[in-house]
């Protein structure tokens, strides 16, 4: 059914975004706390939202939403304040229950140590991440190093299972920098680097299949080191041809192309 125009905001530490109307649903990808949406479509159980961060779309549980009209959901567009890369991260609800996030999950309206889902209020235990205007390459390193050996998840966002694009999505993110979510979508943003010894730190490296579509992204810690989520997230070596698994003793990803985007 379509519906005038709707806006919600997720309300648990994070929600899957599937690719049906079913709990067996493929998870495409996940929503976390105080991202903004814009409800598409409704049925009993399920609807169809659009990430107001990154324009993708999923069915979700309505029951994992918060509302907010118009004017809430433009000034969530710009969320300067986020969960660290860190542990322990705990939002006190006002019954006093906890709410355990993930790093890179918004704090929206975020004003004296709190933050506001539309009219509900909760207390932060602990100091946000403040988006600044510009990042270094050493922050950028220090946010994937605190992901490494998180288990790959299709779809996933969190250090408990994330995939190649939501790892630097969220890395990025954490540092200023939008990305949107699927690794061919991220191919097309960013400025290309000519060649391999060019690259520097920070810098993304895309991989293709023999069919020639993107599948694949990681980020360069320098010309020769790749960091990326490929069963878990891990280091290995990188040269013309692609990534090589010294554990499997073989090239797993192909490179296509390098984007630069500090």
């Amino acid at each position: 059914m379509i519906m005038e125009q709707e806006f919600g905001i997720c309300r648990v530490a994070v929600a899957p975004l599937r690719a049906g109307q079913s709990d067996k649903a493929e998870i495409a990808s996940q929503l976390l706390f105080g991202d903004h949406v814009e409800i598409l479509e409704k049925t009993d159980k399920w609807w169809l939202v659009r990430n107001g961060y990154d324009g993708y779309e999923g069915w979700m549980d309505y029951k994992q939403l918060g509302s907010l009209n118009h004017e809430q959901f433009v000034k969530n567009q710009r969320c300067d304040h986020l969960v660290p890369a860190q542990f322990a991260n705990a939002l006190i609800a006002a019954d006093g229950s906890k709410y355990y996030l993930s790093a890179g999950s918004n704090l929206p309206a975020y004003a004296d140590g709190c933050c506001y889902l539309g009219d509900e209020k909760f207390e932060i235990s602990f100091s946000p991440k403040l988006i600044k205007a510009d990042t270094s390459v050493d922050e950028l390193v220090a946010t994937a190093k605190f992901f490494q050996n998180a288990p790959y998840l299709w779809g996933g966002r969190t250090i408990f299972g994330i995939d190649c694009s939501g790892f630097v999505q969220n890395v990025f993110k954490l540092n200023g920098i939008k990305l949107l979510r699927d690794a061919s979508q991220q191919a097309e943003q960013g400025a290309v680097v000519d060649f391999l010894p060019e690259a520097k730190t920070g810098d993304l490296a895309f991989f293709d299949n023999s069919e020639g579509r993107i599948i694949h992204v990681g980020m360069m810690l320098n010309s020769n080191e790749i960091i990326h989520s490929s069963g878990k997230v891990r280091i290995d070596p990188i040269d013309n041809q692609g990534i090589y698994n010294a554990e499997l003793g073989r090239y797993t990803h192909n490179l296509r192309i390098i984007k630069r985007f500090i």
